[in-house]
């Protein structure tokens, strides 16, 4: 994992983003080139500044898109299908502002049109004769880490399953060292229980170990050996809580094993005033621009509301924001006017009859959102942060899950990291599932994090995942 300002990024993920964009910039050179060729006036080195602008821009514009269609998604590794699929619907998307900067920047500009061509044929073929055999996995020595559980008890295989699960190859279990006065889990352990006779440096330089992880919850009377973590520690080996570790590889904190000391002394929750500043006025820019591009997207979903169910167009609600003030939020109505006519709030469900034959549409293609950016405008909502929940559910959940309240440390968002990572919440465990997300979002928020939230909401609504 490598730590991007304050957000983890799989090395893999950093490997293969690093790569594409290259290859992307070498494939728009080399289509520059050849035009040069076939015109009998090959290109000096010199000459190609010129069309490197257009190069930076077709490299950039493609890599986004590789994001927004789900080509990094960690549950997707190394497939060629998804790698494939991604490439084709990118090229698709991004012909008509492609071509576009083609014939802006294009040296000379009739040859806007073939530069495209060229620059999509060696795109393909440097992704799938190059990039792929170089990031398969004869390559995985470049970020597989060697990983030692120190505890053999029902944390320490939580932590094994996790590393199963969300890792894709990227750490191998080095097996569990356990600590004083502790017994093995009853299941059997995924890997050697190591013998404690010798210390845990031993075992550790033994097993060539990168990283420990001390998935012991009660940690009070002496359990843990902490002079030997300590000489771990100083040799080089990362140590790291369960919640540390979770943060890390799952993109979420953990509730189960989270301290309140860990939120106190950890990295994370930056408010300064520079972020704030820049992520307002993100937020405002790119809000206007999603309105220009949209408007006409809002005229007909307000027309078909009023055809198939009357007015009003639009629905207000109350919702909890930064600091718990509230504010009333805008959407386009998507249930019959009668749908909570005994004012008891309720979660929306699968195949909810109170939900309209247009309101199922534009819930499932999140277009019920759209008014939210005249909520963003005001300031009462940012384009990302955790989604704005209605008072009596923030009431009930502040109640029931340790730590709710911190989400309301940030405004609010049209879309967030758990609406990305998570499906649709409905439920108390739902709420704590994503609570987790969250919280992962206000300790570690950044432009970077913002950016690739909305990439990824590209893909989440293009796939329809999570809507009800």
């Amino acid at each position: 994992m490598i730590r991007v300002f304050d957000h983890y990024v799989p090395t893999r993920t950093v490997l293969e983003l690093g790569t594409d964009f290259l290859l992307l910039l070498l494939a728009a050179l080399a289509a520059a080139s050849t035009l040069a060729v076939i015109d009998g006036n090959p290109v000096p080195a010199v000459e190609m500044v010129r069309w490197l602008p257009l190069a930076l821009i077709f490299a950039t514009v493609m890599l986004m898109l590789f994001i927004a269609f789900g080509a990094y998604q960690r549950d997707r590794v190394g497939s060629l299908r998804t790698l494939l699929l991604c490439v084709l619907l990118s090229t698709f998307v991004s012909v008509g502002p492609l071509f576009f900067a083609a014939l802006t920047l294009a040296y000379p500009r009739h040859h806007a049109l073939r530069f495209l061509g060229l620059a999509y044929a060696y795109q393909f073929a440097g992704l799938l004769l190059i990039r792929k055999p170089l990031l398969g996995v004869y390559a995985r020595r470049l970020w597989l880490r060697n990983v030692l559980i120190m505890g053999c008890g029902a944390d320490a295989m939580a932590v094994a399953l996790d590393i199963q699960r969300h890792t894709h190859g990227a750490y191998r279990l080095a097996g569990f060292y356990p600590a004083q006065r502790e017994e093995a889990h009853d299941a059997s352990l995924p890997a050697p229980l190591l013998d404690a006779k010798d210390t845990l440096l031993a075992q550790a330089l033994k097993h060539g170990v990168d990283e420990i992880v001390v998935a012991v919850r009660e940690q009070r009377g002496g359990v843990l050996p902490l002079r030997h973590l300590l000489d771990c520690r100083t040799r080089g080996i990362a140590v790291h809580s369960m919640a540390t570790f979770s943060e890390r590889i799952k993109g979420e904190v953990p509730l189960d094993s989270l301290k309140a000391s860990w939120l106190i002394y950890g990295n994370g929750f930056a408010q300064g005033w520079l972020r704030t500043a820049m992520k307002r006025l993100f937020d405002v820019l790119v809000a206007l621009a999603l309105l220009a591009a949209t408007w006409w997207i809002m005229a007909l979903t307000a027309l078909a509301i009023l055809i198939e169910d009357g007015g009003p167009v639009l629905f207000r609600q109350e919702r909890v924001g930064r600091s718990g003030r509230t504010f009333q939020v805008l959407k386009f109505r998507s249930m019959r006017t009668d749908a909570e006519k005994d004012g008891v709030a309720r979660w929306a469900q699968p195949n909810d009859s109170r939900i309209t034959a247009v309101g199922r549409f534009i819930r499932k293609t999140r277009i019920d959102e759209l008014p939210q950016l005249l909520n963003v405008l005001r300031g009462e909502m940012s384009l990302v942060g955790p989604r704005p929940e209605r008072p009596s559910f923030v009431e009930q959940l502040t109640e029931q899950i340790p730590f709710y309240a911190i989400r309301h440390s940030v405004k609010p968002g049209l879309t967030g990291w758990a609406q990305v990572r998570f499906s649709y919440g409905a439920s108390l465990a739902d709420a704590r599932r994503k609570l987790q997300f969250d919280l992962y979002y206000v300790k570690n928020h950044s432009l970077v994090l913002d950016i690739q939230i909305i990439l990824e909401t590209v893909r989440v609504v293009l796939r329809g995942e999570g809507a009800r």
